[in-house]
């Protein structure tokens, strides 16, 4: 299994861009955030996914390891293949799908090209406990002071994007002292600290 690559970008258009690396290039389709960083700074490494099926070997590229993580969540999902996770990846960030899924906000993902009603409604089914349910592993034991459900519900985003409980709670904080009020500016807020 592929896990990165790193090299020279050798050509790019449409979210897809050959990184050539010891003498290899990469054919890789990459989300919006993942393409523009390769293509401003004229290579450098991308996380990578590897889908195999009977019909060829994918290669898909992400910013980070919380973005991959998120890809992987979508794809999941029944319905939801590596092209349409690529594709909601590149319309919206990481931490945004994040928000919509963890408030449910079905029009919001409904928004995104090529998705429809239901499988935005599936999606968020399927995810809500592992992105943004409060169901993630040992949250309820360990809230400290976080006890409104809406802040549940920002602190299992961040912690089904990987952030470590700790540092989710201390980053929710700071968000609440700097006056953020809803879930999704909890999160973001949470997420520009952590970054």
């Amino acid at each position: 299994m592929i896990g990165f690559v790193k090299g020279r970008l050798v050509s790019s258009e449409d979210n897809v861009v050959i990184l050539e690396t010891g003498g290899v290039g990469y054919e890789i389709s990459c989300s919006a955030s993942a393409y523009r960083k390769l293509v401003r700074e004229g290579g450098g490494e991308v996380f990578v996914y590897t889908a195999v099926r009977e019909d060829g070997i994918s290669l898909y590229g992400f910013i980070n390891g919380a973005e991959k993580k998120m890809f992987l969540h979508l794809i999941s999902v029944s319905g939801v293949g590596p092209k349409m996770g690529i594709a909601m990846l590149s319309e919206m960030e990481a931490d945004e799908l994040a928000v919509k899924i963890a408030t449910e906000d079905v029009k919001g993902l409904s928004q995104i090209k090529g998705l429809g009603k239901k499988t935005a409604e599936r999606i968020i089914l399927e995810l809500k406990d592992k992105i943004g349910g409060g169901a993630v592993g040992g949250v309820s034991a360990e809230k400290s002071d976080l006890a409104e459900e809406e802040e549940d519900d920002a602190l299992s985003a961040l912690l089904g994007l990987g952030f470590s409980k700790t540092e989710s709670i201390t980053a929710l904080k700071q968000a609440k002292a700097a006056g953020a009020t809803t879930v999704q500016q909890k999160i973001a807020l949470a997420l520009k600290s952590m970054r």
